[in-house]
């Protein structure tokens, strides 16, 4: 027995008082109707309608039944009706996880503008450095940044490519020297980000050839906003993303070294459960990314 249909079957018969009314109105054949009534008062285990040839009538248990089956599926209705305006325009509430200074840098000034286009949805956006669980942590989309995305069951849209570089104070290299070969940055102080790719060891090429130095920090930080005030205030060396201190670079505050060789470049991207019913508040939001990261500055081209 079809729980549901054999429900939607009773409903009809006892308000149209038919079983010819509720066949037609169905689109099920007279059968179906008597077949669908009868497996349901099985299973009940009693009578739910009185029945002759020529009338039917309720019991007190079908009228009893009829009242709660009625609201049931009115509230199943509603249920979808609730649902319905979901699938078509962005509403409720999203939950992000973004590393904080790449939502600072690259995002979160233009967030008000985004929201405004969207009234009824609600945006919950986490800062965190952190690798966040999103099922168990309950987020919709995460912004991951990496040289290496690690195999999973979620779906990973690329954002942006963004260059490293590495840079220390103008006085900093004064007074200690500058490098020349990455063998150089050994005597050298190091500053280091903890949740970055390149946490204990900085690689360079130039033509075929790799060299790795094994990161000796005195300072570790979990920001790369804090990387930069270090830098800032002459206190080491560190391979820190482009974008986060291009402006430095402009304006001589910070200044780079080992530019003929290639270092780390990490990838972001934008993860999250699905792409089966990606909900609007989803969509919207990557098609936001995307054109935040696609107006990045000539660091991330």
């Amino acid at each position: 027995m079809d729980r549901f249909t054999a429900l939607q079957v009773f409903r009809h018969v006892a308000e149209l008082g038919s079983f010819a009314e509720a066949s037609r109105k169905l689109g099920l054949s007279p059968p179906a109707i008597s077949k669908n009534v009868a497996e349901l008062e099985t299973h009940l285990g009693v009578r739910l309608i009185n029945r002759t040839t020529r009338r039917m009538a309720l019991t007190e248990e079908g009228k009893t039944y009829l009242d709660h089956v009625t609201r049931g599926l009115d509230a199943l209705s509603d249920a979808d009706t609730a649902l319905s305006h979901v699938k078509t325009s962005p509403s409720g509430t999203l939950r992000v996880s973004a590393p904080m200074t790449t939502a600072l840098v690259r995002f979160s000034e233009a967030v008000p503008e985004f929201l405004s286009r969207y009234p009824e949805l609600k945006l919950d956006l986490h800062l965190d450095d952190r690798r966040v669980d999103i099922i168990r942590e309950g987020f919709d989309l995460a912004i991951r940044g990496s040289s290496n995305l690690e195999d999973s069951s979620l779906i990973a849209r690329k954002l942006a490519v963004m260059p490293h570089v590495l840079c220390a104070a103008p006085a900093y290299f004064k007074l200690h020297g500058k490098p020349i070969t990455p063998s150089d940055l050994k005597t050298l102080d190091h500053v280091r980000f903890l949740f970055g790719g390149n946490v204990d060891v900085w690689e360079f090429k130039k033509g075929g050839r790799t060299e790795r130095i094994v990161v000796q920090a005195r300072y570790s930080v979990t920001s790369s906003l804090a990387v930069r005030d270090a830098l800032r205030g002459g206190f080491g060396v560190s391979l820190i993303p482009l974008p986060y201190v291009e402006e430095d670079l402009r304006n001589g505050r910070l200044q780079s070294a080992l530019d003929d060789w290639t270092t780390t470049e990490i990838t972001h991207y934008a993860v999250y459960p699905s792409r089966q019913h990606l909900a609007p508040k989803i969509r919207v939001f990557l098609d936001f990314l995307i054109q935040q990261f696609n107006h990045a500055p000539s660091a991330f081209e």
